[in-house]
């Protein structure tokens, strides 16, 4: 869908962008991630045709965005970091304005704006000036004029910044819809939306690329193994040997254990190689000897310790 190869942009004798290279999958939802000045938004500026790179090349389904920008813009919608409004236009008057701009087709477009407008859900909103609008719904309208043109690509830099939590959860509801028939690229600061909607992320630092691939992935290669909490009410050496005897558990250590009932409430940590799943297989042990488990949930780090152990290294 997207291929970016030894991106370089230099100002004068600073590279801002230092051969970056990696490709964005049809119908995945990518996070781009780096710290303050690592050359994420020069490379998104890049990719969306709106700067130009020293060297190396974007391809967008096919088309370079330098060779062939107006083919390589169709397949793009774009939502700056700061939505690009008319706040004197209503929301119909603007989404017209960008239905012009984007060469939709007349016969198509109301059509079209009905589609995105219920997508959205700023239907009550058609007619109210955007200047007159919160912040969420601002946002809103935003991410409509990105999908005007029904372009195969979303490109979203910071969807939820300034948004109070209900809106930031509207959004990423929105964004896993949207996700249903779009690749989509989502820049953002805020780690816990980008593991909570994205297939994959880039982590980039000093203007390179520091790592790619899934989230699970990234947590065991910077862990070695994989953790997981158990706590559970049963006999506790018995549930433990039982446990050790499953393919792939390497350890398993007793954290709490209340011993002042006839049936122990008990908390483990079992340790996993990262390339074997063992969920199942704990499921069906525990389930085996009738021991309840009462709480089952990861310990592997989370993308914001992955993205500091990478970005401060």
């Amino acid at each position: 869908m997207i291929e970016i190869n030894n991106l370089v942009k230099r100002y004068g004798d600073i590279k801002a962008v230092n051969g970056i290279s990696f490709t964005v999958n049809d119908g995945e939802v990518l996070g781009f991630l780096g710290p303050n000045g690592a050359g994420k938004s020069t490379t998104m500026n890049i990719i969306t045709g709106y700067l130009s790179s020293t060297s190396g090349y974007v391809k967008v389904n096919g088309h370079d965005i330098l060779e062939e920008p107006e083919e390589a813009k169709k397949c793009i919608g774009y939502l700056p970091e700061i939505p690009p409004l008319y706040f004197d236009m209503t929301v119909l008057e603007y989404l017209n304005f960008i239905c012009d701009l984007k060469k939709v087709p007349r016969a198509e477009r109301k059509e079209q704006l009905a589609s995105i407008l219920s997508m959205v859900k700023i239907i009550d909103m058609a007619d109210r000036l955007i200047g007159n609008l919160s912040k969420g719904y601002k946002q809103r309208v935003g991410i409509a004029q990105a999908l005007v043109g029904n372009p195969d690509i979303l490109i979203l830099d910071e969807p939820t910044v300034g948004l109070d939590p209900n809106q930031i959860i509207e959004i990423r509801k929105l964004i896993r819809k949207l996700a249903e028939n779009h690749t989509v690229i989502i820049s953002s600061h805020i780690l816990s939306e980008v593991q909570a909607v994205c297939d994959r992320v880039v982590i980039i630092n000093k203007g390179k690329v520091a790592a790619i691939d899934s989230i699970t992935d990234l947590s065991k290669k910077l862990s070695g193994s994989s953790k997981l909490s158990l706590s559970f009410k049963g006999p506790e050496k018995e549930v433990m040997n039982a446990l050790r005897s499953i393919p792939g558990i390497s350890n398993v250590v007793s954290i709490v254990a209340n011993k002042d009932t006839s049936i122990s409430q008990v908390e483990i940590t079992i340790s996993n190689d990262s390339k074997t799943d063992v969920r199942a297989s704990v499921f069906y042990a525990m389930s085996k000897g009738n021991w309840p488990i009462l709480e089952f949930r990861s310990m592997d780090p989370t993308l914001e310790e992955i993205f500091l152990s990478i970005t401060s290294a």
